[in-house]
């Protein structure tokens, strides 16, 4: 899945970070592949009639990236991270004006986190469930909330997201299990045995 060596992507990233346009142009075909997968993932916990296309997800992400971003990444796995993040943003918006425009559509699909792994293997995943609980726990705690977003969205290892967060990997393991906990129980699930 790797797609552009990391330090050539931190290198294009740093230069459109600095209003090389050159750079900014160069940059999608580098890391398409890579984000492609990442809309793939999400896809794969979509319902399979969904109207929005992972290549249509994976454009508007970049335009979003690009646009409001502003380029300051702080490396290949700050910027996947940045990705994911507006993915599910793009998603859940998505599925938000759909359910509005059907005017009391059909109920929340249940999401299930147990045995979670990064990136996980869900089906039907409400983005809106998902999406809402994720914004009460950044009102608790907003490194947890990255912490998920990061390993569960983006699917980044522990080491990554402890580089992205400036944090040691035992941290980020003991909030990441934290987080699901407290995720299981928001959502309704029960913990696994």
């Amino acid at each position: 899945m790797e797609s552009g060596a990391p330090n050539e992507v931190t290198q294009m990233l740093a230069r459109a970070a600095r209003g090389d346009e050159a750079a900014v142009s160069e940059l999608l075909p580098v890391v398409y592949e890579n984000l492609r997968a990442l809309a793939g993932d999400f896809f794969r916990r979509e319902r399979s009639d969904h109207t929005l296309q992972p290549t249509a997800l994976v454009h508007e992400a970049y335009v979003k990236l690009l646009g409001s971003a502003g380029g300051d990444w702080q490396g290949r796995a700050h910027f996947f991270a940045v990705a994911a993040r507006a993915m599910r943003q793009i998603l859940t918006d998505h599925a938000r004006a759909k359910r509005a425009a059907k005017r009391g559509g059909s109920g929340r699909e249940r999401i299930t986190l147990s045995g979670l792994k990064t990136p996980p293997a869900t089906d039907g995943v409400d983005l809106m469930a998902l999406d809402d609980a994720l914004a009460k726990l950044g009102t608790i705690d907003e490194r947890q909330c990255r912490i998920v977003e990061l390993r569960f969205l983006a699917g980044l290892s522990v080491d990554d997201v402890a580089l992205v967060l400036g944090i040691s990997a035992p941290t980020v393991k003991r909030e990441w299990r934290m987080a699901k906990a407290w995720l299981r129980r928001e959502l309704g699930e029960e913990a696994p045995p």
